[in-house]
């Protein structure tokens, strides 16, 4: 069987973007998968006099690891200021240092939520153009706006909104 990660673009404990991809990988009807945690891969801040000064971070090497088992990724990205979380793109900053490929060229389910109308527009359509860069092939993409109307009870409770994400999940799925 097919075994995925699903993690969320931030570290708030409460994220409603991990909830979102929780949500989706709960949809799956083959492919088994497990929740990433970005708060279990701490890193400091990347800079390159740093990285010519320590050791790479353990944070990061764990990350890699991570990325280096599963078939897939389901990832739903936070939007700060129309782009990612400080937080996640250092990780990936410090991810990319040892693979270029972060996603090491395997299927990605890319997307995002936001309280707003937008739903994450903003760095959804940022990824879209940077995580192929990065070794991502996206294979579905999938935006729910007002996350706080739209998301009740660990579910999404727009039947249209609910049905696009079935269908992004039925893709991503088959690219496996």
């Amino acid at each position: 069987m097919k075994k995925i990660a699903v993690f969320g673009g931030s570290t708030s404990k409460t994220s409603i973007n991990k909830k979102l991809a929780t949500f989706a990988g709960n949809l799956l009807q083959d492919t088994a998968f497990i929740v990433l945690d970005l708060n279990n891969y701490e890193v400091p801040v990347f800079s390159v006099d740093l990285e010519e000064e320590e050791e790479y971070p353990i944070g990061a090497k764990k990350f890699n690891e991570q990325l280096d088992i599963y078939d897939g990724f389901i990832v739903s990205l936070a939007e700060h200021n129309g782009t990612y979380t400080a937080a996640f793109k250092n990780l990936f900053d410090w991810a990319s240092r040892k693979n270029k490929k972060v996603f090491r060229d395997k299927p990605v389910l890319l997307m995002a939520t936001s309280p707003g109308a937008k739903g994450g527009a903003s760095v959804l359509n940022f990824a879209k153009l940077s995580f192929p860069i990065l070794g991502a092939k996206i294979e579905s993409t999938f935006s729910l706006p007002s996350f706080n109307e739209n998301f009740k009870k660990e579910v999404i409770t727009d039947k249209d909104f609910l049905n696009q994400l079935k269908e992004a999940v039925k893709q991503f799925e088959k690219s496996l």
